[in-house]
């Protein structure tokens, strides 16, 4: 009996010390976890356009890209819409769903959503229009004479003008041509180019270049000193503006909301109050001939092939490697690319935004001293009537028949 007991005491012993044991260790055990610590991300992605839509564009689908620094879900807002809906850190690249033609679509809107839920800014896409019609391309220039072609620049006829002084360029705004000339003359048509009236312009000093933005036309000029003029009434008629120069300017465009010029003395000029009063803003090493915008940047150039460009808005200007040591006439903006024509018939362009350029396949040796686009479609315009264009986003141009003999020195679409 005693040794019974004695083993069911043994028994017992062993299992209080076990069960201790188990205690101890769990007790151990739960001392020295480590707590997780969970962070939320509250950062929403930043977003912004790169590339607008060419407007006006015959593509019922046109492509448009953007930049996010996150990734996230895309959220379409207005009349545009598209199958990609993840956007990726960087640059994205869209294709707009089928769109309506003879539409201006200017409400267009885009936001991303990063993983966590955090939504962008709301990207408001930069207005195009979808037009297939082929449009009017105006040219102008020797003793006031006057072309245009509604096939899409391939043939050109005659157009009424009313005056004989050298027309020196040509723009369109609000369903008007406008076109600029010597002697101060500004002539302008309602009726898609087909004639042209004068209006009233408060310069007898000659007109070299003629720009439209913001329901603003402005000209700029000089025979004696510089000068400029603007008109807020559809060019019906000009008033003179404030400006820091009394020297020639050559040329001038219209970019996110600011005006910019450029001129004989090698400095630049800009206005950001709808043309009424301007500022120096930079100097080139040579005299600039003509400045256009596109994809957020400002492009001039001039004599002895002399490109410069602007990505903060015409506040500064840098030198940019030129192809050519010809003189560089004009230059405009299409379909992400910068054309500029020059003497001997030298046509230049560039795809990376006026960084860099190389020569496009010239027809002709005539030098030439405008161009434009429009409708998927460079032309320029030059020296014996020579007109020439592009289909291929200005890597090679051909011959147009052309209904003069007369030089040519600015085109308008």
């Amino acid at each position: 009996m005693k040794s019974i007991l004695s083993w069911f005491v043994l028994i017992v012993s062993i299992a209080v010390i076990v069960s201790s044991c188990s205690e101890k260790e769990e007790s151990t055990t739960t001392a020295t976890a480590i707590p997780i610590t969970t962070t939320t991300d509250t950062t929403a992605p930043i977003i912004s356009e790169v590339t607008a839509v060419t407007t006006p564009t015959n593509d019922f689908t046109p492509n448009y890209t953007f930049t996010s620094d996150e990734a996230g879900t895309i959220t379409y807002g207005g009349s545009c819409s598209s199958s990609t809906t993840s956007a990726t850190t960087g640059n994205n690249s869209i294709t707009f769903t089928s769109l309506n033609d003879g539409t201006t679509y200017s409400n267009c809107t885009l936001i991303v959503t990063d993983s966590a839920g955090n939504a962008s800014n709301t990207l408001a896409i930069t207005s195009f229009t979808i037009d297939t019609s082929p449009g009017v391309f105006v040219a102008g220039g020797e003793t006031g004479n006057i072309v245009r072609s509604t096939d899409n620049g391939s043939s050109w006829d005659n157009a009424t003008s009313p005056t004989n002084q050298k027309i020196t360029e040509v723009t369109f705004g609000n369903n008007t041509f406008v076109a600029s000339a010597n002697s101060g003359r500004i002539v302008r048509s309602t009726d898609n180019g087909s004639s042209f009236n004068y209006v009233t312009d408060p310069t007898n000093e000659n007109l070299y270049a003629v720009t439209f933005g913001n329901s603003t036309f402005v000209a700029v000029g000089g025979a004696t000193t510089g000068n400029i003029v603007r008109s807020t009434d559809n060019g019906s008629s000009f008033d003179n503006a404030t400006y820091p120069t009394t020297s020639f300017l050559y040329g001038v465009t219209f970019g996110n909301n600011t005006f910019v010029a450029v001129g004989a003395t090698t400095s630049i000029l800009r206005s950001t109050d709808n043309g009424s009063s301007w500022d120096n803003v930079s100097t080139s090493t040579q005299v600039l001939n003509a400045v256009t915008f596109g994809n957020n940047t400002f492009v001039a150039v001039g004599r002895v092939g002399h490109i410069v460009r602007s990505t903060d808005n015409g506040s500064s200007f840098e030198n940019v490697t030129s192809p050519t040591g010809e003189r560089i006439y004009e230059v405009t903006f299409g379909n992400n690319t910068f054309v500029a024509v020059a003497g001997n018939g030298n046509i230049l362009r560039s795809t990376d935004n006026g960084s860099t350029w190389d020569n496009a396949t010239s027809p002709t040796a005539y030098g030439l001293k405008g161009v434009t686009f429009g409708h998927n479609t460079f032309v320029a315009v030059g020296d014996n009537g020579t007109i020439v264009r592009s289909t291929d986003n200005g890597s090679s141009f051909d011959n147009a028949t052309s209904p003069t003999l007369k030089y040519l020195y600015g085109v308008g679409f």
